[in-house]
């Protein structure tokens, strides 16, 4: 590989020769080879989406020069579209603020205002990364904005319409299963009967306060640290500088964000980012025991509980022939795990702010945005290739006349000792409840036919 010779603050370093990035990012290479996770695709564009509104910004109030930010804001607008996405190249593992991860956008867009410009790569001329990119600003206040903004993208534009589209699909599934009467379920024993589109309206629930939960996260979210700059007061940025570029990311990303009124809170914590996870924690816990729910329903066919049956979308086993399993819940609850160990990391996270700053900005982020991604990749799976392809069987129905918790309906008529004993006879002789009524009470089979019937079950007399 052929190297240029670059300067930074540290003096000399070789960097590759056609690499975008600068000297402090050939830096934060060799300081940190810790991993292979980087930062992806909304976090790249909330950052340079960041530095295109401080470069309108900076022209505006006669910060720097036309033709230096008309430069960047190009530069800025082709890194945002991820045309330069590879040279985003600094491990997540590496200095607690970020610095690393934003002195790499701001050497990479003034390099490719550079070379647009027909300049020398590495050169920083005309386009310097500290004093034009990153006019204004400061890793300490960028970075957490560009955490808020990136998370705020994914929860709108992904994870919220998922969500709605899994309640969609819950919700017709409802309807379709309401005159379907089945066994209920408590402690994993029977109960009074239920109907399946009832559970499934549960599961509607959850998905429904999922949606409020996440909308929550993203007005947590919307607030931005921009223009606290080193530790919260503001220093090298123009008056009204953070105000003109949280209100251009507005309006760029059709989402209302607002500055913080107390930067010292916002680059001393990440609280919000804490709050935002825990609610998506919340939301992870509820699709696994929805994800669980339909893995039990539909168990089986013949050994198992099998009220309903999953859509068969690939071979179960290597070894044993025609065995299908429910691959796409045990996928959606493989990501509940994820996102609730994610939660855990960010929570460590949250505990390390040190004065005016935290120090561990990079792995919440990384946890964060990746806990988005999969429950909205997955929310939507769930929905498309197993909710919509439910059917339900003849197993949940058949067993509601032969469950012992029908005799619940008798207790309000002979009294709950009586409708107990009645149930233990049934449990011991294997008769239905019926038949052991007609027996020990004075009803009529068309009185206790009447009083037992499954249906009237499921509301309130």
């Amino acid at each position: 590989m052929n190297y240029r010779e670059e300067k930074d603050s540290m003096g000399q370093l070789n960097v590759p020769e056609n690499a975008l990035y600068g000297a402090t990012t050939q830096r934060a290479l060799l300081n940190f080879p810790i991993s292979d996770l980087k930062f992806g695709r909304t976090f790249i564009k909330a950052i340079a989406e960041i530095k295109l509104c401080a470069a309108l910004t900076n022209l505006e109030l006669g910060a720097i020069d036309k033709k230096i930010a008309e430069s960047i804001i190009k530069a800025a607008e082709q890194v945002s579209n991820g045309d330069y996405d590879n040279e985003f190249v600094v491990d997540i593992f590496q200095t607690g603020s970020g610095t690393s991860t934003n002195m790499n956008a701001n050497e990479v867009i003034s390099n490719v205002a550079i070379k647009n410009l027909g300049g020398k790569l590495g050169s920083r001329n005309p386009v310097h990364p500290n004093d034009h990119v990153n006019k204004g600003q400061s890793s300490n206040d960028v970075i957490p904005t560009a955490i808020h903004i990136a998370a705020c993208i994914g929860i709108s534009e992904s994870l919220i319409p998922s969500l709605k589209t899994l309640k969609e699909s819950l919700s017709k599934k409802s309807e379709e299963f309401w005159g379907i009467i089945k066994t209920g379920r408590t402690h994993l024993q029977d109960a009074t009967p239920i109907r399946l589109g009832q559970e499934f309206l549960g599961y509607v629930g959850q998905i429904e306060e999922s949606i409020r939960r996440a909308e929550s996260a993203l007005n947590e979210l919307s607030v931005l640290a921009l223009g606290g700059t080193a530790v919260g007061t503001g220093i090298g940025m123009q008056k009204g500088f953070s105000e003109k570029v949280i209100k251009k990311l507005s309006d760029r990303f059709k989402i209302k964000f607002s500055e913080s009124p107390n930067h010292f809170y916002s680059q001393s914590t990440i609280d919000s980012i804490v709050a935002g996870s825990g609610n998506l924690k919340t939301i992870a816990v509820s699709l696994m025991k929805i994800g669980n729910d339909i893995r039990w329903l539909g168990s089986g066919p013949r050994a198992g509980i099998g009220e309903i049956s999953l859509p068969e979308v690939q071979p179960g086993s290597s070894i044993m022939p025609g065995k299908v399993n429910p691959v796409i819940a045990e996928s959606l609850t493989m990501v509940c795990a994820q996102v609730i160990g994610n939660d855990q990391t960010i929570n460590i996270a949250g505990q390390s702010g040190n004065f005016e700053l935290n120090v561990m900005m990079p792995v919440a982020a990384y946890n964060i945005l990746q806990s988005i991604d999969l429950l909205s990749t997955s929310s939507n799976n769930f929905a498309v290739q197993c909710i919509d392809g439910l059917k339900s069987t003849k197993k949940g129905p058949e067993t509601v006349q032969n469950g012992l918790a029908i005799c619940t309906a008798l207790a309000p008529k002979i009294g709950y000792d009586n409708a107990a004993k009645i149930a233990h006879i049934a449990s011991d002789s294997g008769e239905t409840i019926l038949e052991v009524a007609k027996r020990e009470t004075s009803f009529t089979e068309e009185e206790l036919i009447a009083i037992l019937n499954a249906e009237n079950m499921t509301e309130p007399s």
